[in-house]
């Protein structure tokens, strides 16, 4: 899991706060769990993952700009956002799979990454052989990472074209899930409905957040709409440090996240360490890391001081021509209340069924 504490001592996640729906929705969250007396060692188990569940739950909650909290320990829950379509948190268990099987699931569809799994100990491979033993579900995954805005843009139109093929394959009930169920999942969800599905992405959040309260970042859901639409194009960018007295320069965030590095390689000619790196249309916050130590670089773009006095630096990808018709296409796309047409569905359509898969 890509936690927060184990980041520098400042926040550097771009935020932007979702507006989620104030009224209380008429939902009901379905939690499997086991009860029974326990031992002294059950009980430290059991408060060991109560302790990770608060931190988990800290961190979501500082990444995604809204309070929300994830209960490991009472067991998988989820709710059903229509007849055909659950969201919910992740199997912890080859016997969730029985239960899945039980209420209809045809598709188990994983978004979680290895170090999410392990975060909580969660034996995936031995989910993924029992599923394996039935022929009327399948277990499937895509990564996305965690807290991640970027990735998730980047990553959906993959994720939901191997999610729209795994529904024409298998049919039935299919059950989305990533950890907590409150972030990527409902945002794949919430992609399939718009892209596939017909609806206005507008309806689609309104018919969500009556089911389950969660957080899906649609601006995300937004541009990879507009990706898809304008042909997936990225513009090359160069970023440089100029300083030649270090022996070792990085850069963080930007469109990998900030629980990883690129490296710069060291330009002689130039005397300066130099990236190139082709992004698609929006703004990335990075930061640089010179032999280890974190910093911003004064001579690019960047932000002013945040709540606890950090800055990073950001470069904003734009399209060459502002009145192109790519330019339009994003700018209706990420408004407010973004609509597709009836060709652009069919684009759409087209491509989720040509994208290769990964598996």
């Amino acid at each position: 899991m890509n936690c927060l504490q184990n980041l520098p001592g400042f926040s550097v996640l771009p935020l932007r706060s979702f507006r989620c729906n104030p009224r209380k929705p008429s939902f009901c969250i379905t939690t499997l769990a086991i009860s029974g007396s326990t031992s002294s060692a059950e009980t430290s188990g059991a408060k060991a993952e109560e302790e990770k569940s608060e931190m988990y739950s800290t961190n979501m909650t500082e990444a995604m700009g809204a309070v929300l909290t994830y209960r490991h320990e009472l067991g998988m829950n989820y709710n059903f956002i229509r007849p055909d379509l659950i969201v919910g948190s992740c199997l912890q268990t080859p016997k969730d799979v029985d239960k899945l099987r039980s209420i209809g699931v045809k598709t188990i569809f994983c978004l979680q990454q290895d170090s999410d799994l392990e975060y909580f100990s969660v034996d995936i491979g031995a989910i993924r052989e029992y599923a394996k033993t039935f022929d009327d579900i399948e277990h499937l995954r895509a990564e996305i990472r965690d807290f991640d805005a970027y990735d998730l843009r980047l990553r959906l139109p993959a994720v939901v074209s191997k999610l729209y093929k795994a529904i024409n394959r298998n049919g039935g009930v299919t059950y989305v899930h990533c950890t907590a169920g409150l972030g990527r999942a409902p945002a794949a969800a919430l992609a399939y409905m718009f892209w596939v599905q017909g609806y206005k992405l507008t309806d689609a959040v309104n018919v969500l957040l009556s089911k389950r309260s969660c957080c899906p970042k649609l601006d995300a859901i937004k541009n990879a709409t507009a990706d898809i639409l304008t042909g997936m194009t990225k513009r090359l960018v160069t970023l440089t440090w100029g300083n030649h007295n270090c022996t070792t320069v990085e850069i963080s965030g930007l469109d990998i996240g900030w629980g990883q590095s690129i490296p710069l390689e060291f330009n002689k000619e130039q005397g300066s360490w130099i990236l190139k790196r082709e992004l698609p249309e929006g703004r990335y916050e990075y930061k640089y890391i010179i032999d280890g130590a974190w910093t911003h670089n004064k001579y690019e773009l960047f932000t002013s001081p945040n709540k606890d006095g950090h800055v990073n630096n950001y470069v904003q990808v734009v399209e060459d021509d502002p009145d192109s018709t790519s330019a339009a296409i994003r700018k209706r796309l990420t408004g407010e209340d973004p609509r597709l047409t009836t060709e652009e569905r069919r684009k759409i359509r087209q491509f989720l069924e040509t994208c290769p898969g990964d598996e």
